[in-house]
């Protein structure tokens, strides 16, 4: 859908827009392609990890004497191994981290914290005596209460994880130790006079169930250490610059001596934006002398490395008659896992912002419990809150008899609204989408019996950051783009294809190549939706660079000043005269002009822009058995541009078929103990192509006026309207109200049960 206010439209460009060739797709179709454990070195090793089989307890002693023994056995490392740790927040993936708890994450330190922390780790000559020897060690452990739950951990008599962790946040500093590692209020207006303003109010309480984002590719490295010089990481991840300087302030190493490869990636989401065994891995190399391999099993995966928050949220919300909403507020509880770090701050701040509304009042909680400390999954915080939020509205909408499109576009957030984590909106998209579905096929198509309608908005935030790019010209005219973002969804295809549109010259002739950490400078990850949007500036910075150099070139040749070449479709044009130079006649002859061709993009990218989505989703009841049919789902989303418009809408349907798995299926299954019972896709249901129709997307275009295309980032939003768009159309395919996901046949059985 374009935007027809805006001068940018897809016919003014020659390639961007269009659906070139994945360059990669070659290689990964046909098994070519190298991820995380593909790497062998001479004279390899193999890591693993010894994993607590108990969600919460001192380690009194530890007996290694029996793994010592095992033939092939090469070296034990455990927390004491690493060089001094101390307490340091350090950006890590799309945030901040404390340094010290990454490491007590990365291996225990006298305490377990939840069920698959690992404790130590093994080195041998082989994966199965490394497995071998696991099995040989003893520990004796001191069993403690476990706490899984935000009410649990937050009761006055419940277990402490930490006892050096007091509440930050609090209008008095606490002098008792709790499990709630943070406090965090966001405020705009009136809370008390919006709802005295208010006819009717409705309020709830929400669950959203811990979720593991299910990537197919486990963690995995191999790794090199060398204490003369550089030593080497290869590993599965989104951010290779992140790993090597986390890695180096754990080991107390410089950058300069660590080089960091990214393999390909067999999927992240957020979920590979921090380090599990790369640090370990360089430990046992350093102890032995020999490259080691560590692979993550699938169980380990599941108990051990991030998943998404499980969250209680408490959303009120009150309108006048007439559909204006006066005031909306919040009390948002998210899961920490075992080391504080949650989503909860993002959550607060994405909740209520696809309205505009002059009262909002949200607390956020930060609380830790003895699970796996949880990391990013895509748009991380927001899916929850903004499911809390999107069930209330929706609600609202039926009492107030108004339909919910309508009910939104009447409070709609807009270019010029305030946010209440504090600036104001600029040209955004939303009132476009709720436009398209409602004027959409989906939306006008009627119900039949048994089944429900959910309409639900999303919103992110979108980052920019650092990134560097150096374009590299052939002497055939050809380039090749050196860049640092590990590519998930096609970042490759769209740096081409941004290159292309900046020099005039067709995609098929650059090639986009990942670098290492030793052969770019700095790119933060790939997470945020930042890639598109930031590289592609900086691709686009490179080709204009390249530009500048091919007409100075050019002038050089025909002794003319600078000012009299244009740069017309791949072509130096004198225009005083009809004399031109394509690209590649220009590169030929570069080495007696001044040595070869090659721009420099390094920048930190700002102005990324929000994006807004609505989805529509129909479902189908089996009352008898609870079971839920996803029927008819459309997905509609502002990309400001879509660079490539087949991955755009592969972004929006790969969100929403996980958005609607976490609405349906998807929970970690602890039993009273603390053991995960479910770490596996046998137990662990994520949604199979079987289970959904085809998703139906919409791509709004409403341009982004900080990047020279109108790119908004639109990797995360997608995930954000399926939980509240889901299960929604279950309370009105039921009758019933839905507070707790999932949505599976017994939860959904039950709820029918209750209301009958």
């Amino acid at each position: 859908m374009k935007n027809n206010n805006e001068a940018i439209a897809a016919d003014n460009y020659k390639y961007i827009g269009t659906r070139s060739i994945r360059p990669d797709g070659f290689e990964k179709v046909t098994g070519r392609a190298n991820y995380g454990a593909d790497l062998s070195l001479p004279g390899m090793i193999w890591g693993k990890m010894l994993r607590s089989p108990h969600a919460h307890a001192m380690i009194k002693n530890i007996d290694t004497s029996r793994a010592e023994a095992l033939a092939g056995v090469m070296a034990i490392v455990t927390y004491d191994d690493f060089p001094g740790v101390s307490s340091e927040i350090v950006a890590a993936g799309e945030g901040t981290e404390d340094l010290l708890d990454l490491a007590r994450n990365l291996m225990a330190d006298g305490k377990v914290l939840y069920h698959g922390h690992a404790i130590l780790g093994v080195a041998a000559i082989s994966k199965q005596i490394a497995e071998q020897a696991l099995e040989l060690i003893d520990i004796d452990y001191d069993i403690l209460p476990a706490v899984l739950d935000v009410r649990d951990a937050m009761a006055k008599d419940a277990p402490i994880l930490h006892q050096t962790m007091f509440t930050k946040g609090l209008s008095e500093t606490p002098t008792t130790p709790s499990n709630v590692a943070s406090v965090v209020e966001l405020k705009k207006g009136d809370i008390l006079a919006g709802f005295a303003q208010a006819d009717i109010v409705i309020e709830r309480e929400f669950y959203t169930p811990t979720v593991h984002q299910g990537y197919i590719e486990p963690h995995a490295c191999t790794v090199r250490y060398d204490e003369h010089g550089q030593s080497m990481v290869w590993c599965s991840t989104q951010g290779h610059f992140d790993v090597r300087s986390t890695t180096a302030k754990l080991l107390h190493m410089s950058l300069s001596k660590l080089k960091v490869i990214a393999s390909e990636i067999g999927g992240g989401f957020g979920g590979k934006t921090t380090v599990y065994l790369e640090p370990v891995a360089l430990l046992m190399s350093k102890k032995t002398g020999r490259p080691v391999k560590m692979l993550m099993d699938r169980d380990e995966v599941f108990k051990a490395s991030g998943p998404g928050s499980a969250t209680r949220n408490w959303i009120k919300v009150g309108a006048r008659n007439d559909g204006t909403i006066t005031a909306m507020q919040g009390k948002l509880h998210y899961e920490a896992g075992a080391f504080k770090g949650s989503p909860a701050r993002l959550g607060g701040m994405t909740a209520f912002t696809p309205y505009d509304v002059e009262n909002m009042f949200v607390e956020c909680f930060d609380v830790v419990v003895n699970k796996p400390k949880v990391a990013a999954y895509r748009a991380p915080g927001a899916p929850q809150a903004e499911y809390a939020a999107e069930m209330i509205i929706s609600e609202l909408a039926a009492r107030l008899e108004i339909d919910p499109i309508d009910f939104r576009l009447q409070n709609v957030a807009k270019e010029g609204t305030k946010t209440i984590y504090g600036p104001k909106l600029k040209k955004v998209g939303l009132v476009e989408c709720l436009e398209a579905a409602k004027n959409s096929p989906h939306y006008q198509q009627p119900l039949k019996d048994n089944q429900g309608r959910g309409v639900s908005s999303g919103f992110w935030f979108n980052i920019g950051g650092s990134s560097s790019v150096t374009l590299n010209m052939n002497r055939d005219g050809t380039g090749t783009i050196v860049e640092g973002s590990p590519d998930i969804g096609g970042s490759r295809a769209s740096m081409q294809l941004m290159a292309a549109e900046t020099l005039g010259i067709a995609a098929d002739n650059f090639k986009t190549v990942v670098a290492d950490t030793e052969n770019i400078a700095h790119n933060d990850g790939t997470g945020g939706s930042r890639t598109t949007f930031a590289t592609g500036m900086a691709v686009v910075e490179a080709a204009k660079d390249v530009i500048r150099q091919m007409k100075s070139r050019a002038a050089s040749v025909w002794s003319v000043e600078v000012d009299t070449i244009d740069w017309v479709d791949g072509v130096a044009i004198n225009i005083d005269s009809t004399e031109k130079l394509s690209a590649a006649e220009i590169c030929a002859t570069a080495d007696r002009t001044g040595g070869q061709i090659s721009g420099q993009g390094n920048i930190n990218a700002r102005g990324a822009g929000p994006s807004f989505a609505v989805h529509i989703c129909d479902v189908e009841v089996d009352k008898e058995t609870g079971k839920v049919d996803v029927v008819r789902y459309t997905a509609i989303q502002d990309a400001g541009k879509a660079i490539h418009p087949s991955y755009v809408e592969g972004q929006y349907q790969g969100g929403a078929a996980q958005g609607i798995g976490w609405a349906l299926n998807e929970e970690y299954v602890y039993n009273d103990k603390g053991i995960l019972q479910n770490p596996g896709f046998l137990d662990y249901r994520i949604p199979l192509a079987s289970d959904l129709p085809m998703i139906e997307t919409v791509i709004v275009e409403v341009p982004n006026p900080a990047h020279p295309f109108g790119v908004r980032g639109v990797g995360e939003t997608g995930i954000i309207p399926p939980l509240a768009a889901t299960a929604y159309a279950v309370s009105d395919a039921i009758n019933a109200p839905i507070t707790d996901l999932p949505c599976s046949p017994p939860n959904v059985l039950a709820v029918i049960q209750a209301n009958s």
